[in-house]
């Protein structure tokens, strides 16, 4: 028994269609230009992220508590690790909040 096509053929629009061949992912022209973001505290040159620091754990925790992930903070891998430590121990002694109610 043949198999229907599973293309444009079929009446409905592709994902194709007016994307330029990218499918639902978007990405128009200048998507893959954008600036990357560096590390603030390789920046400043912190190699310890103290935990007491409320100040500077809050910029990486927005107001619905969740922990910021490296592509939207900007920060290296050593320092988002240094970060989710800090960030944990904070919370765990009452100094920043789990979530929001």
């Amino acid at each position: 028994m043949p198999r229907p096509s599973r293309g444009s053929d079929q009446g409905g629009r592709s994902d194709r269609d007016d994307k330029g061949g990218r499918g639902m992912r978007g990405g128009g022209m200048g998507a893959g230009m954008r600036r990357r973001r560096s590390c603030r505290l390789c920046a400043e040159k912190i190699d310890y992220v103290d935990f007491k620091d409320v100040k500077l754990l809050q910029s990486f925790v927005p107001e619905r508590g969740k922990i910021m992930p490296r592509r939207i903070s900007g920060s290296c891998a050593l320092h988002q690790r240094k970060l989710n430590e800090a960030i944990k121990r904070a919370r765990n002694i009452a100094l920043l909040p789990y979530t929001t109610t």
